[in-house]
């Protein structure tokens, strides 16, 4: 995990791609909400519309659903987990998710995602200098442990890609002897 810049032919100046540690690994693509501040999911995600609802927190108004959402850690308790499956479940997840090195709270819920709803937004935990030179990339792709910078809008492959770690496209995995989200 690392710094690793590496500047591809004809890309824009400075490191275009970063290394972390996929800790859920995946692959996303969305515009990059990057916040030095932690967030509590509780009382601060709204899982039912995908917003960032905390007035107090630098993103608050703007909306997680289809973004690479960059925090440093999560702040509270572990409803931060409870939160963020629903929003696994309901599809209004981040497409992806950057934390200043492992985040139990965000690891737990993407576990448990994939494995009641076989969907789950990739989770990559990087150190202090990724997450310091990831603030100025407007858009973010995660391939795996790579971390992408884009410009310009997203492809129809890449818009493919987020809603399916969002889990918009993706039915929820039957579990025998398990109800289905989509269950009544």
């Amino acid at each position: 995990m690392g710094l690793k810049p590496t500047n591809l032919a004809g890309a824009a100046p400075g490191p275009v791609r970063l290394v972390g540690r996929a800790v859920i690994p995946g692959d996303a693509e969305g515009p990059l909400l990057h916040s030095a501040e932690p967030l509590s999911f509780w009382g601060g995600y709204d899982a039912e519309t995908g917003r960032i609802i905390d007035r107090r927190h630098p993103l608050a108004g703007r909306t997680g659903t289809g973004a690479v959402l960059a925090l440093p850690a999560t702040r509270g308790s572990s409803t931060t987990a409870a939160v963020l499956l629903e929003a696994i479940r309901r599809g209004t997840a981040p497409a992806a998710l950057v934390t200043l090195g492992v985040d139990g709270f965000l690891s737990l819920a993407s576990f448990v995602g994939e494995e009641m709803y076989d969907r789950v937004p990739p989770l990559v935990a990087v150190d202090e200098e990724t997450f310091r030179a990831l603030a100025a990339w407007p858009r973010l792709a995660v391939r795996g442990n790579e971390l992408l910078r884009r410009e310009g809008p997203p492809t129809p492959a890449d818009r493919a890609l987020s809603r399916r770690a969002a889990g918009n496209s993706l039915p929820a995995r039957s579990v025998p002897g398990r109800r289905k989200a989509s269950d009544p």
